[in-house]
């Protein structure tokens, strides 16, 4: 007799809206389809650094890589992290006690919630979000509470939202800092009112910080565990994925207070295992290399400037000028639902996005593109001019002038 098993479908995962696991897209790929629904930097050339490439190449020739690294990173991995975290956050980082690596932030970010989301806790997500925000509640018999963020006010967080929806269940609130997929830089005075709301309630901060090397037009960042009050609150999330174009070899870390870390040490070996040991290595040498990060920059800054050029204009739709990381956030409302313009640029562009839907309810209407693929800063031009094409047309058959 078959046992009877818990539909994921249906109960675990019902309500969540999923973004594509990849099969979907990798049919598409097949096709010829270019994808930029993945934030996956200059997917899908060949971009590995020279740095990387050698510290990689090293050990492979060593021999050594084909064993464990410590469950929780390797020490020299933990110590070039601590040494970037200390002059971003002001304060030293232990790095034997304020650093756990994982395998890529998104096992970061559900490993970060775990200690504090059981039987019906419930989880404060501002959206729209990253989905992983409001799946990982459910995973670990929690519920997700979504919190509205308003493109009227670019997507800044409303701390008296998040106070109309707090009970007496509520144990964290899980921000993306910046924001994905609005890019939204969250400014200080918004992070200094929900470190308040944060401390009054007796609260834990779950802070996605993955795309936080890349921000534009001067605008300040701020972590929030640099907050008065926020580092013995905060677990913060990061990755060497969006920022150094490594999404690939999935290193990401949790950062934190010795008391919150406590929590996570114990199950690490159980849960978490230990990140792969040779891209462990090339994430040393990654955060080594002083060059990089402004050189991605760079090619970065470009990019968005052609994307905006050829948006700029298109009837029926606004382009948001992206704050941070490799993403943008259009609104396609007059032109179709999320769903409907994601089919259509597949159709009429031979281009994957991804629909607003899959990132809350509030995203319902937009689209997320990311503008850091491909190598060849021509080939996503290329790209850019097909969609602004293509979006022409749809609205000149919706007769928006």
């Amino acid at each position: 007799m078959m046992p009877t098993f818990r539909s994921l479908e249906g109960g675990l995962f019902g309500s969540v809206q999923k973004a594509d696991v990849g099969d979907g897209a990798g049919k598409l790929i097949e096709k010829g389809v270019d994808i930029m629904a993945w934030a996956d930097p200059f997917f899908p050339d060949p971009s590995l650094p020279r740095s990387v490439e050698t510290a990689m190449s090293d050990a492979l020739a060593e021999g050594t890589v084909s064993h464990y690294s410590m469950p929780i990173g390797r020490a020299d991995l933990r110590e070039a992290i601590a040494r970037r975290l200390s002059k971003q956050m002001g304060r030293s980082i232990d790095p034997g006690r304020n650093v756990i690596v994982t395998p890529g932030s998104d096992t970061g970010l559900l490993y970060a919630t775990m200690p504090f989301v059981g039987d019906g806790a419930e989880v404060l997500v501002p959206e729209p979000t990253y989905p992983n925000n409001l799946l990982n509640p459910s995973l670990l018999s929690g519920v997700a509470v979504p919190v509205p963020l308003q493109e009227r006010d670019n997507y800044q967080l409303d701390v008296t939202e998040l106070e109309r929806r707090r009970t007496e269940r509520t144990t964290v609130v899980a921000l993306c800092q910046p924001n994905n997929p609005t890019t939204t830089v969250f400014r200080r005075e918004t992070l200094e009112a929900l470190a308040r709301f944060v401390i009054e309630h007796d609260l834990v901060l779950v802070c996605d910080q993955a795309f936080e090397d890349h921000i534009y037009d001067g605008i300040e960042f701020v972590s929030p565990a640099t907050i008065e009050g926020m580092w013995e609150r905060t677990l913060t999330v990061g990755s060497v994925s969006k920022g150094f174009g490594l999404s690939g070899l999935r290193i990401g870390y949790i950062c934190a207070d010795d008391a919150l870390m406590n929590s996570l040490y114990g199950g690490a070996v159980h849960v978490l295992g230990a990140a792969s040991t040779l891209s462990s290595i090339g994430a040393i040498a990654a955060l080594s290399d002083d060059s990089l990060l402004p050189t991605i920059h760079a090619s970065l800054e470009r990019r968005r400037a052609t994307l905006l050029q050829r948006l700029q204009g298109v009837p029926g739709t606004r382009v948001l000028p992206p704050e941070s990381g490799i993403l943008a956030w259009i609104d396609v409302r007059q032109l179709g639902s999320s769903a409907e313009i994601t089919d259509y640029l597949v159709r009429e562009a031979n281009v994957l996005v991804n629909p607003g839907s899959q990132y809350g309810e509030h995203g319902e209407g937009w689209i997320r593109l990311v503008f850091a693929v491909f190598a060849d800063e021509k080939r996503a031009d290329a790209a850019f001019a097909r969609i602004a094409e293509a979006l022409t047309r749809r609205a000149q058959e919706r007769g928006i002038a």
